[in-house]
C-alpha cells in the first residue's frame, strides 16, 4: 500500500471515514515521488518530508496564517498525547480480536459524526477555509476521545486522502433540504429522474477523476502546519460504500421501486446491472490507478460505524506486492430500501447484483438500518465472504442472534430515539441494552450507537457507554 508522509510521525483523521477533508471523495497515492513514497501499512519505514515542487505549485507554508498554524499544532500536540496512550494499543487489540471472531469482551462505540453542534462554528479559531475544516474534525475526533469513554481509537497519524470528482449518471440527482424550526436540516427529499421505464435509456456510463496537484497541495499545506509534530499520510480509501439500492431510489423513487417489481421488472434488472457496473467500474479503476489504501489498519469505519481492524488483510497470497488489491479491503454493502420487498423477490432482483460487487473484496460488511433476519440465509449464501452484519433496532435480535452464532461480529445499533432529544429515557435504553445482551449471548457484539442527530446535553454520551462497560467490563 502506498502512502505518503510527512516527517516522522503520522496522524489520523477518523472524523468520518471515507471522507476527505473538503468533502470530496478519497484514494490513495501511488509512486509518484520515488524514494519519498513507502509503505506504512505493511511495514514501511518513516519517510522524508516532500520537497516542494520546483515549479512552485506546492503550498508555500511561509505565507500561513500565523494562528492558523497555532491552532492545529495546539491540537496536533494533544492528539500525540492521545494517541500515545496505552489504553489505544489496547482498544486496537481488542477490535481485532472482535473482527477475528475471538472477542476478549464486546465492543462499545458511539458514533459522533451527525450530531448537530458537536463542535459549534463558534469554536473554530482558523481563518483558511481548509485549514477551518481540518480544525473542526480534529477537534471533533479529540472530543469524543476525551468525553465518551467508548472503544474509539486515536491513531498516532493524520491520513489524507485522494480528492476524486465524481459525476453524475447522465441525470442529475438533485435533493432538497427541509428545514426544521431549530434551523436544522436533516430531513430531505430527491427529485427522482428517472420517471418512466423508458428513462432508463437516459444513463449513460461514468469516469472518474483524481486530483492529483490538488490532494498534493493539501498535503504540503498539512505538513507545514504541524508535520513535524504529527505525521500526514496520503492515504487511500477508507470507507468503501457500495450501496447499489440506495443509489436506485434516489433515481427512480420509492414508488416506483415497489411498484416496478409487479409491472417491469426487467428495467429493474437494467437498472441494477448498470449500478452492479458503474461500482465495479470505479473500484477497479481506483485499483489501476493505485487509489486504494488498507482500511483494516488505521481508524476507518468500514461498515454502517463499525471500525474495521483485522489482520486478517490483506490477502494473505502475497500477490499485491506492496500494491493494495481490491481484495485486500472490505466493502460496505447494504439495501435499506428493499425491506418492504420480500425475500424471495429481493433475492431475485437485488441481491444478485450486490453480490458480484462483493466478490472484488476480501471482507464484507452487511447492513444498515434495515432488518436481516428475515433474508439472512439468502444474503449468507450470495455473499461468503461476509463477516460484520448490522443488527438495527427493526431487526429480530434473538433471531438473527441464533443465524449469526459465533461466525460473524454481531453489530447492534440501538435504538436513536430514547437518548435523543431534551432528556434521554435511561429505563428504555436500559432495557434494550439488556434484551441485546440476552440476544447476542453467544455471538460477537459490538454496541454501535449511530443516527442520533440531536442531543439536548453532551453527559448523556459518556452516561450511556458507563452503563454499557457496566454490564460488559472494560475500561
Amino acid at each position: 500500500m502506498w502512502e505518503l508522509r510527512c516527517r516522522f510521525w503520522f496522524i489520523d483523521l477518523a472524523g468520518h471515514a471515507g471522507a476527505a477533508l473538503d468533502g470530496e471523495k478519497i484514494g490513495q497515492m501511488p509512486q509518484l515521488w520515488g524514494d519519498d513514497v513507502g509503505d506504512s501499512g505493511t511495514g514501511g519505514q518513516p519517510l522524508r518530508r516532500l520537497e516542494r515542487a520546483k515549479s512552485g505549485t506546492m503550498y508555500d507554508g511561509g505565507n500561513m496564517n500565523k494562528n492558523d498554524q497555532a491552532v492545529l499544532r495546539g491540537l496536533a500536540a494533544r492528539w500525540m498525547e492521545l494517541a500515545s496512550l496505552a489504553v489505544m494499543a489496547q482498544r486496537r487489540r481488542l477490535w481485532v480480536a472482535l473482527n477475528g471472531l475471538h472477542p476478549e469482551r464486546p465492543m462499545v462505540l458511539f458514533e459522533t459524526d451527525f450530531l448537530e453542534n458537536y463542535i459549534a462554528e463558534s469554536e473554530l479559531q482558523c481563518t483558511d477555509p481548509y485549514l477551518r475544516d481540518v480544525e473542526r474534525r480534529m477537534r471533533w475526533h479529540l472530543r469524543h476521545a476525551e468525553e465518551v469513554g467508548d472503544d474509539v481509537v486515536v491513531e498516532p497519524f493524520f491520513r489524507l486522502y485522494w480528492e476524486v470528482d465524481w459525476p453524475d449518471y447522465g441525470v442529475p440527482l438533485l435533493i432538497s433540504h427541509a428545514v426544521d424550526v431549530q434551523g436544522g436540516q436533516v430531513a430531505y427529499v430527491y427529485e427522482h429522474p428517472i420517471k418512466i421505464p423508458a428513462d432508463v435509456d437516459r444513463l449513460t456510463p461514468r469516469t472518474w477523476h483524481v486530483n492529483r496537484e490538488s490532494t498534493k497541495r493539501h498535503y504540503q499545506q498539512l505538513c507545514d502546519a504541524f508535520g513535524d509534530i504529527l505525521p500526514v499520510v496520503l492515504h487511500g480509501t477508507g470507507a468503501l460504500h457500495s450501496g447499489l439500492t440506495q443509489d436506485l431510489f434516489k433515481l427512480i423513487g420509492n414508488d416506483n421501486l415497489m411498484a416496478w417489481v409487479y409491472d417491469a421488472p426487467e428495467a429493474l434488472h437494467r437498472l441494477m446491472a448498470y449500478l452492479r457496473d458503474d461500482r465495479i467500474t470505479y473500484y477497479t479503476w481506483m485499483e489501476h490507478e493505485g487509489l486504494l489504501g488498507l482500511n483494516s489498519t488505521g481508524w476507518e469505519l468500514v461498515g454502517s460505524g463499525s471500525p474495521g481492524y483485522t489482520t486478517e488483510l490483506p490477502h494473505p497470497d502475497g500477490e499485491g506486492r506492496g500494491r493494495v488489491r481490491l481484495r485486500d479491503l472490505w466493502v460496505w454493502m447494504e439495501s435499506q430500501e428493499t425491506t418492504m420487498i420480500s425475500p424471495r423477490v429481493f433475492g431475485e432482483i437485488f441481491l444478485p447484483y450486490m453480490a458480484e460487487v462483493c466478490r472484488l473484496f476480501g471482507l464484507v460488511y452487511y447492513g444498515c438500518c434495515e432488518p436481516v433476519h428475515d433474508r439472512w440465509d439468502l444474503i449468507r449464501q450470495a455473499i461468503p465472504n461476509v463477516r460484520g452484519v448490522s443488527v438495527s433496532p427493526w431487526c429480530n435480535q434473538y433471531e438473527i442472534g441464533q443465524k449469526l452464532g459465533r461466525a460473524y461480529v454481531y453489530s447492534r445499533k440501538p435504538k436513536a430515539a430514547p437518548i435523543s432529544g431534551p432528556a434521554p429515557d435511561w429505563d428504555v435504553l436500559r432495557a434494550d441494552m439488556e434484551e441485546t445482551l440476552a440476544a447476542a449471548r453467544d455471538c460477537n457484539l459490538e454496541f454501535i450507537y449511530r443516527d442520533v442527530y440531536r442531543i439536548g446535553d453532551r453527559e448523556r454520551l459518556r452516561t450511556w457507554t458507563q452503563m454499557v462497560r457496566a454490564h460488559i467490563g472494560g475500561e
